[in-house]
């Protein structure tokens, strides 16, 4: 049987929704050869972004052939709020305090060097031969894969209303779902399932005979008693 891999959609902070997921993709991976592709969005509005970025980026060290990991517009602000003045209120209102919180800190600057280091080498794209693995899109009309990196990290319109083919199935976060469900369209799929908007965190379980998904994994935060 062919290796399995695992795409994760938007985390934003929800640690024990991530803890949950990957306990289920080893269960369903049932010790078979499998990849994973994490598609960015692991800080800001959640909990424990500190907790997510620990889980993740210890999966990567640990095995970086079997385990990619992609930036999200969220990576991308926070790198910006350290780089360019003023761009520090644009990441803090759209979840950075939650994300200094949980690591203690009150600014960026105070963010753990290591942690630093690794957001600022995450690529943009991953592909295998079936697929694109990219944070939000590209944009129809372009080069496949679009080379424009605002784009992959930003894109909206036209590329979720347009069914573009980009030569392969694009499999994309960064859009989250209102009812709870990835979006599955000819030729993409939104795993961006709302988990910090009371949703669940969802994987993908792809193969290397097709581009769509085979199937869903999904962890629903619990309700509050």
């Amino acid at each position: 049987m062919s290796d399995l891999t695992y795409a994760i959609g938007d985390i934003h902070g929800c640690a024990g929704l991530l803890d949950g997921l990957l306990a289920r993709i080893e269960a369903h991976a049932a010790s078979r050869p499998h990849r994973l592709v994490f598609l960015g969005d692991y800080i800001d509005r959640g909990p424990d972004s500190a907790g997510v970025l620990r889980t993740v980026s210890r999966l990567h060290w640990a095995d970086p052939e079997r385990v990619a990991c992609l930036m999200g517009n969220h990576e991308a602000m926070l790198l910006d709020a350290l780089a360019t003045p003023g761009a520090d209120a644009l990441w803090c209102g759209n979840g950075g305090i939650e994300t200094l919180a949980s690591f203690g800190v009150a600014e960026a600057a105070a963010l753990p060097r290591d942690v630093l280091d690794w957001i600022e080498a995450l690529p943009t794209l991953h592909a295998d031969a079936r697929r694109w693995y990219v944070h939000a899109g590209f944009r129809p009309g372009c080069a496949s894969p679009d080379p424009e990196v605002r784009n992959r990290l930003w894109i909206r319109e036209p590329f979720l209303t347009e069914d573009c083919d980009f030569g392969r199935h694009v499999v994309h976060g960064h859009t989250p779902q209102t009812n709870g469900r990835p979006e599955v369209r000819r030729f993409r799929t939104n795993l961006d399932t709302g988990a910090v908007y009371g949703g669940a965190l969802t994987a993908g379980v792809f193969s290397d005979a097709s581009g769509p998904a085979l199937e869903f994994l999904q962890v629903q935060a619990r309700p509050v008693p």
